[in-house]
């Protein structure tokens, strides 16, 4: 745990008692703050008190008497409307912030050689994310990851100038950051996603350029030239070494593209193959060649050797729930990507693969399916579930795509490997990959996975993949990090 020193001897309003609330309640009251936590669920304020943590009815407060309210990323901060909380907490002139901008000002006041390096986007941060922990204990150093991938920022062992903190951050942790400053960051992409949540993508594309607010001149930005709200990003920063262009649609003068599924670094001058991706089960399809060049480009700032990281990149296992390869039945192929919970999510397995027995259906997103038509083609039948699936259905009969109704994921499944084997195409695949958030049926995208992991696993004759045999939890990473004998980093090889 980080223990916030920063809040010593004040008084702290926290809300939301989720990962993120309880472990800053915990962080605030082991540096001296006096943590008044409170969360509208009965549930979770039963489990709070079961953890020790204080509860105090915010509803009834005298909210002059706090400093600060932390809000847990997932309660509104402005819409569909503010939370009561953050209306409470405006009226008393307080400001609100997150447990993200807790570690930040912590970093600064105690530790700011701690490196530290942030990963946001729409889309491929988790697997970004444990890519860049990959490499770096790969390549001989030190790495722990937190933030939206699944472990709270809170959580990570005491900042050390030796080991990186590598940070998953979504808008909703960013939109209550503004002191975040990492040495390196990385805007991967920029699609319509949580406009519930943000208004409008003027104000989601801010949110997220947002990482980059508080870099300084050494520090480096990682930013995709394949995205135009990704290249706005860019133009603000202006020239220099500061910025770090990535692309696998075009080569670059200068930055880490991808070609032919060669990485190379460009540096102005002449432009040098550094890995292969070709061939690599776990970064398969061009958005994982993009996590890779993004990947790379943010370590390679640590002046970790390529030789190293060229090799890291074969070895690394990929994530549960992000096209995760489960095992075959034959020739048909099960593919979890269950994380797919837009359109332009799903639309990346969709794209990495032919024969596809689709899986798809939940509580859609905005716009549904109609962005993946290009894709239909690839479809061999779709076997739809949840709220989602009569508008999904109209879509596909519109195309002409063969669907059924399914319902359930365990009916889909069952409808689903049934045709797969029956149908004799050549590289049948089944795959989940909703295009949906979890919420109708499933408390989480990582519910959902498992229990398609779990209904695969049963199947008569299947021959699973040997990480695919038990549940590996929801953000978890397939490696174990740190490696038994860390060398200095920055060595040579």
């Amino acid at each position: 745990m980080i223990p916030i020193t920063t809040c010593k001897g004040q008084r702290i309003a926290v809300f939301g008692l989720g990962l993120s609330g309880l472990w800053a309640a915990r962080a605030l009251e082991a540096g001296g703050a006096e943590v008044c936590a409170w969360d509208d669920s009965e549930a979770a304020r039963a489990r709070a008190e079961a953890e020790g943590i204080a509860l105090s009815d915010l509803s009834r407060a005298e909210w002059s008497q706090f400093r600060a309210l932390v809000l847990a990323p997932g309660v509104p901060l402005t819409h569909p409307e503010p939370h009561w909380t953050v209306a409470l907490a405006r009226a008393a002139g307080i400001e609100i912030i997150g447990d993200t901008e807790l570690f930040f000002r912590e970093r600064a006041s105690t530790c700011p050689e701690a490196p530290v390096i942030a990963i946001t986007g729409t889309n491929g941060k988790s697997t970004t994310t444990a890519l860049v922990a990959h490499l770096v204990h790969a390549a001989g150093g030190k790495a722990v990851i937190g933030g939206n991938i699944g472990e709270a920022v809170l959580s990570l062992p005491a900042l050390a100038p030796d080991v990186i903190t590598v940070l998953e951050l979504s808008s909703y942790q960013l939109d209550l950051t503004p002191s975040v400053a990492p040495d390196a960051a990385a805007l991967l992409n920029i699609s319509p996603d949580h406009l519930d949540r943000h208004g409008d993508m003027d104000r989601y594309a801010a949110i997220k350029a947002g990482i980059f607010r508080n870099m300084g001149p050494g520090d480096r930005a990682v930013i995709s030239q394949d995205d135009a709200h990704c290249r706005q990003a860019a133009s603000v920063l202006g020239e220099g070494a500061r910025l770090m262009p990535v692309s696998v649609s075009r080569r670059l003068p200068r930055g880490v593209f991808v070609q032919d599924g060669v990485l190379f670094e460009a540096d102005g001058e002449e432009a040098r193959p550094v890995a292969e991706l070709a061939g690599i089960a776990a970064l398969r399809g061009r958005h994982n060649w993009q996590n890779a060049a993004v990947a790379w480009a943010l370590v390679r700032h640590f002046g970790l050797p390529p030789r190293r990281l060229g090799r890291a990149l074969r070895t690394f296992p990929g994530l549960v729930h992000r096209m995760e390869i489960l095992g075959r039945r034959g020739p048909v192929l099960f593919v979890n990507d269950s994380k797919a919970t837009n359109a332009n999510a799903a639309a990346r397995s969709l794209a990495a693969f032919e024969d596809i027995y689709w899986i798809a259906g939940g509580r859609a997103k905005e716009g549904g399916i109609e962005s993946l038509r290009r894709l239909f083609p690839r479809v061999a039948r779709a076997y739809l579930i949840g709220e989602a699936a009569e508008a999904f259905a109209a879509t596909l009969a519109e195309a002409g795509v063969a669907h059924a109704m399914a319902g359930t994921l365990q009916k889909a499944l069952a409808m689903a490997a049934e045709d797969a084997a029956r149908e004799g195409r050549a590289a049948p695949v089944v795959l989940l990959a909703p295009a949906c958030a979890s919420f109708d049926q499933f408390e989480s995208f990582a519910a959902r996975g498992e229990a398609f992991r779990a209904g695969v696993a049963a199947l008569e004759g299947i021959a699973l993949e040997p990480m695919a045999t038990g549940a590996a939890g929801g953000h978890a990473a397939r490696a174990a990090w740190p490696p038994a004998a860390p060398v200095a980093m920055g060595s040579s090889a």
